[in-house]
């Protein structure tokens, strides 16, 4: 890799005009010298084009809104460098996040691609829920540092020649793209989550958009997970899917009372116990940083989250049994034959 590659910066972006203008300004502000920007806008119906455009930035669009994964294909097409760095619209990137990212990939070249962590402060949007998503998903980044098996996109680096090799991301899949393309890419490179290359996050601020989206992933995980017979390295640790069981077991469990006595209310109050040890590293976290008042918010907000996860889970697994369809919807990013069938574009 040359001393100092050009570096591709893409910024896929729909209607994110919010946080758009902070997010190309941080961009602009890294330490690194060589790099090109690129916004690729998937029809947006704000004012992100202006947005963009005031700052000079250059903007092309999809044509047809088609998710993240077509505008990240476009941003690839469209631009030179030797190193592609996937940017989220509502991220602002730390100084040196890019010049630390080529550091690491310059080190070492079995690893394919460096994801950066989102730091705990949400962005914008100070709610309850937002210091909710931006707590949990930090910590679990960060206790996920080293090697993953599947692309945390807001903020990452890829090598072209591995991009390449790989193919692009399946255009078909609107909110598992990444971990499709982890799962790809793995099978060949490493791929690296450090705190070295951070940012700040725009997080989910609504609990309802939040629990919808975590339902869906949970949904349509189960088709990738029974293709490759292994679950994802990082977030998705055996403790955490019991976390996440034992949270949804004591909904059922709350009937045991009823049944045999007020003595049977040990198996919910075990359960939710159970369930809270299991990610005890989490917790003590938030209640250093923001005190007990707030992590018993935390905690409740979290019983639903796993609660919503795990019916996610049980819905995809129902799916799977019960459609051709749904199985194969991760078929067209897995060999077939030796060759590598990719997404159509």
């Amino acid at each position: 890799m040359n001393p100092q590659p050009l570096v591709s910066v893409i910024v896929p972006n729909y209607n994110y005009a919010e946080s758009l203008d902070l997010c190309l300004r941080s961009i602009l502000d890294q330490t690194y010298p060589n790099v090109e920007i690129l916004v690729v806008d998937d029809c947006s119906t704000d004012q992100s084009i202006a947005v963009a455009e005031t700052l000079g930035v250059r903007v092309i669009s999809t044509g047809v809104n088609g998710g993240c994964g077509q505008a990240r294909n476009i941003g690839a097409a469209n631009t030179s460098g030797e190193l592609l760095c996937y940017v989220d619209s509502d991220l602002v990137m730390a100084p040196d996040a890019v010049a630390n990212a080529v550091r690491l990939l310059a080190r070492d070249s079995t690893i394919g691609a460096v994801c950066g962590i989102e730091d705990p402060e949400p962005l914008l949007h100070d709610t309850a829920v937002a210091r909710y998503r931006g707590l949990q998903y930090h910590y679990w980044s960060i206790s996920s540092e080293g090697d993953i098996s599947f692309l945390f996109p807001a903020v990452c680096v890829i090598r072209r020649d591995v991009f390449d090799e790989i193919g692009p991301f399946n255009p078909a899949l609107r909110q598992t793209e990444e971990v499709d393309y982890g799962y790809r890419l793995t099978r060949r490179y490493r791929m690296v989550l450090t705190s070295d290359v951070h940012g700040r996050h725009d997080h989910d601020h609504e609990l309802r958009g939040l629990l919808r989206k975590l339902f869906h992933r949970g949904r349509l995980r189960i088709p990738l997970y029974a293709r490759a017979r292994r679950f994802s390295k990082g977030f998705e640790t055996a403790s955490r899917a019991g976390g996440s069981l034992a949270a949804f077991a004591v909904l059922p469990a709350l009937v045991a009372p009823l049944l045999f006595g007020p003595w049977a209310a040990v198996l919910p109050a075990g359960l939710l116990v159970t369930s809270l040890a299991l990610d005890a590293g989490m917790y003590g976290f938030v209640r250093r940083r923001h005190g007990v008042a707030f992590l018993v918010f935390f905690a409740g907000l979290h019983f639903v989250v796993n609660v919503t996860i795990t019916l996610g889970v049980a819905t995809g697994a129902l799916q799977w049994l019960g459609s051709r369809t749904f199985r194969g919807l991760y078929d067209a990013s897995f060999p077939v034959d030796g060759r590598q069938v990719r997404g159509a574009m």
